[in-house]
């Protein structure tokens, strides 16, 4: 009967709808088609009473009448002139309280709108402006209180590509308090509809990236919408894994099945593109997997419109074997086989509508199938965020009837459907009376649907109930959900304390009065279950002073909560920098990564196989009360099994760019190599106190390992060194530091120490710190200290700072001296129980 009744609901609902369709079609057809050409307005001028062209078009003065299309609200506004600019850009409209632009469209639907700034730089007013655009049409806003400031580098402008569904259309500017707002030009014209895809009533969406891979280049005279798109080399992750390769031949627009058209993108961009640097990759010699990464600073947890094109003008032949995959943050993949286009140099593209895993980058990647495969290319790429419209906005006035008809039909579908939900409803509680109530009332949260594995290849449904392996350990560890609910007071927003890709983390008080850290799994956090039960089973079965513990998980309602021991001081990266946190003196920071080396250490050394953290990181480095470090965040964890006669293969690139190892990004080989570069990154942030990424800084400092290194070769590591460490640190503290650091970040696994060797060099790092040190050259085989506090010497081997230290004999020193760290002969026999499925 249930079935029966949403059976009727949905029949109802789709007879609805077509019937709304077919009413509105007339009014909301988009405006493109097949015989689409540049519209050939509007383009506006702002402060002028001439005409200009720029781009190939025509921008029309504001000043000039006759054109009743475009006005304008002229009180309250200026102009001023810029004899240094020419074109759009040398005249702008000044507003000194809020003003508009109105435009009569001469048809509905889709719509670039660009808007162009460029401030006077002998004008400070300008430079300094603050304000806030938005854009409606009929009763739906497009846009609401965009922020426009800091024009230091102009000019600027703003793409958009909105869904328009009224021929009223408005711009309107808001000055912010004491400050005034500009712009120099406005570009409104309708646009092909074959953008119209990701886009529904609801969705707009604001150009954030567009690039020609490969190529120079483009401004708005060369192509053929007026767009522009930027050099790639800035966005790559790692330079020398890719090369630049081109074209004479014009694209085949005609018979691309995918109705690409020098609309889609002009010839230039389908002339140029990208190829893996097969000479340069120690996974390709080899014979191992390998990609090529883009990377783009976004905004978290933002849904992103991503078109990427191809072309394929690489191959020689048309039985050329270039099948590859395409990546986007390491979770969506597909395959791209350029054999399935008509003939070589067929211009196509895919369109791919991704969430951000709230690290606040997108991951764009080609990557090879088989080793033997060919290489893969990319020729251009297009990254847009969406932007959510609000509701109707009672201070327009302006209306058509087709919404009145639009609201009254919407109104009753909610209305019957309503009604048909409520019946099935009743029907399906009668048959429930004599369930037990809930002791709380609870308002059930349900993650994305649960699905086993990460691939495209796999998406069975996952039932965490009754499949969950977590069932089958007997763990003991299970928190009701209705006590984490009392121990969060109901996740109380006050009580948050981080966010982070997996979840929010809240502080907890349990029932004995003792704080816990629980982490919620959300919705859209680009981790799953898998990660949830991996951290599970690791931190069940491991303890270790410096690895952060787990008190207990919580799996019901399709939860996935974490309940951890409350570090009191946070993360690592909050006492680096980012925050208010007083700054931790050179001592503290060499405690803080010795402490984490040790847990890392202890990790790698299992008897028959180690566990690789896989995310190492100053986030996941806590502190607690006393500022002792421990790791945290085993949700990527992996375990190798000793004697294996192959490496682990990642299908599937996991961790936090930045702190990458480049031998894992290229070969896809995973080792405890890797948690060793990673770390070497940490150490960096520890000297200088900043991210191990700042697209926000100069191309050459944004990636810190590779400006850290480039200013050792320079001799001028002291220039970059966080400011407050200034006169703390000894010469030999630091070089020595350094040197451990350089090892770290090695580009092949083999040529780095192990994590055993580089507690030894941080250990006499903080000796040569804390210790006066006098050395005669005759002295190598030992060193003496003085200043022990006796007044005496000490003479110690040079054994604990050697390079080549045996981590089979720290094993054995660990066992015995237990204190240090809390291992003991036991902790081998965990890793020996401990099984791990793969985390993706």
């Amino acid at each position: 009967m249930e079935n029966l009744c949403f059976r009727d609901s949905y029949r109802f609902a789709s007879l609805l709808m077509t019937m709304l369709a077919i009413l509105l079609l007339p009014r909301l057809a988009l405006s493109a088609t097949s015989e689409y050409s540049r519209p050939e307005k509007f383009y506006v001028n702002c402060g002028s009473n001439s005409n200009v062209i720029y781009g190939g078009r025509t921008f029309v003065g504001d000043m000039i009448s006759g054109d009743n299309s475009v006005s304008f609200t002229d009180k309250g506004t200026e102009v001023s002139h810029d004899q240094s600019a020419s074109g759009i850009y040398g005249t702008v409209r000044i507003f000194r309280r809020p003003s508009s632009y109105k435009f009569r469209l001469d048809s509905v639907g889709l719509h670039f709108v660009r808007l162009h700034f460029s401030a006077a730089s002998s004008q400070t007013e300008l430079l300094n402006a603050r304000f806030t655009v938005s854009a409606t049409s009929g009763s739906s806003h497009h846009f609401k209180s965009f922020p426009v400031q800091n024009f230091n580098e102009t000019p600027r402008v703003e793409e958009f590509l909105l869904m328009i569904e009224s021929l009223e259309f408005e711009i309107r500017f808001m000055p912010g308090p004491s400050s005034v707002a500009l712009i120099n030009a406005i570009e409104v014209f309708s646009a092909r509809n074959d953008l119209g895809g990701p886009l529904d009533s609801d969705k707009n969406l604001h150009t954030i990236y567009r690039l020609n891979i490969g190529g120079e280049k483009i401004t708005p005279e060369n192509d053929t919408l007026g767009r522009s798109w930027s050099v790639d080399d800035d966005f790559l992750y790692r330079k020398d894994s890719a090369i630049n390769i081109n074209s004479t031949q014009r694209p085949n627009y005609e018979s691309s099945s995918v109705l690409a058209t020098e609309f889609t993108a002009p010839v230039f961009v389908y002339q140029t593109a990208k190829t893996m640097n097969r000479s340069s990759s120690i996974g390709m010699a080899a014979g191992l997997l390998m990609n090529v990464t883009w990377s783009f600073k976004v905004k978290s947890n933002s849904r992103h419109f991503i078109r990427v094109h191809f072309s394929d003008i690489k191959s020689k032949t048309q039985n050329s074997d270039s099948e590859f995959y395409l990546y986007v943050n390491g979770q969506w993949r597909q395959d791209i086989n350029p054999l399935d286009q008509i003939g070589l140099g067929t211009p196509f593209y895919i369109d791919v509508v991704n969430v951000s895993d709230g690290s606040g980058l997108l991951n764009v990647s080609i990557g090879t199938k088989e080793a033997d495969k060919d290489a893969g290319f990319l020729n251009g790429l297009e990254v847009m965020e969406f932007l959510n419209k609000s509701s109707f906005d009672p201070s327009d006035k302006s209306s058509f009837p087709v919404h009145i008809i639009v609201g009254c039909v919407a109104a009753a579908t909610v209305l019957v459907l309503s009604l048909l939900f409520m019946v099935c409803l009743l029907r399906r509680r009668s048959k429930k009376k004599k369930m037990k109530a809930s002791d709380v009332e609870v308002t059930v949260w349900s993650p994305l649907p649960l699905h086993r594995g990460g691939g495209s290849s796999d998406n069975r449904p996952f039932d965490p109930v009754n499949n969950s392996p977590l069932r089958n350990l007997h763990l003991g560890l299970t928190i009701p959900f209705t006590n984490i609910l009392i121990a969060t007071n109901n996740f109380d927003e006050k009580w948050l304390i981080g966010k982070g890709g997996f979840g929010d983390v809240y502080k907890a008080i349990l029932p004995d009065g003792s704080k816990a850290a629980i982490k919620r799994g959300k919705t859209g956090s680009g981790q799953g279950i898998l990660e949830f039960q991996t951290e599970i089973q690791v931190l069940s079965r491991i303890r270790h002073r410096h690895l952060v513990s787990l008190t207990g998980y919580c799996e019901e309602n399709s939860e996935m909560i974490l309940v951890y021991e409350f570090m009191e001081k946070g993360t690592l990266k909050d006492h680096l920098y980012g925050s208010d946190f007083p700054s931790l003196t050179w001592k503290q920071r060499l405690e803080i990564c010795i402490g984490a080396a040790r847990g890392l250490h202890y990790l790698h050394s299992g008897a028959e196989g180690a566990i690789i953290h896989r995310d190492v990181k100053s986030t996941n480095i806590l502190l607690d009360e006393n500022t002792i470090a421990k790791v945290a965040d085993f949700g990527l964890s992996k375990l190798t099994v000793r004697n294996q006669p192959q490496n682990i293969i990642s299908t599937n690139i996991k961790g936090t760019f930045g702190y990458l190892d480049p031998e894992y990004l290229e070969s896809h080989v995973l080792t405890e190599k890797s948690d060793v570069y990673a770390f070497g990154v940490v150490l960096l942030e520890v000297l200088c106190a900043r991210p191990a990424l700042d697209r926000y800084l100069p191309h050459e400092q944004v990636n810190l390992a590779e400006w850290v290194m480039f200013c050792k070769s320079k001799g001028i590591i002291d220039e970059i060194l966080d400011p407050k460490l200034i006169g703390q640190i000894k010469p030999s503290s630091l070089k020595k530091f350094m040197e451990i650091a350089e090892k770290c970040l090695k580009e092949y696994g083999e040529e780095r120490p192990s994590m055993g060797d580089v507690i030894w060099d941080l250990e006499y790092v903080m000796q040569l710190q804390t210790m006066t040190i006098h050395r005669e050259p005759h002295e190598d085989s030992a060193m003496t200290i003085t200043d022990v506090g006796d007044g005496s010497s000490l003479v110690i081997p040079r054994l604990m700072v050697s390079d080549s230290f045996s981590t089979n004999s720290i094993v054995q020193m660990n066992r015995v001296k237990s204190s240090n760290g809390g291992t003991d002969s036991s902790e081998t026999r965990v890793f020996s129980q401990l099984k791990i499925s793969e985390a993706r």
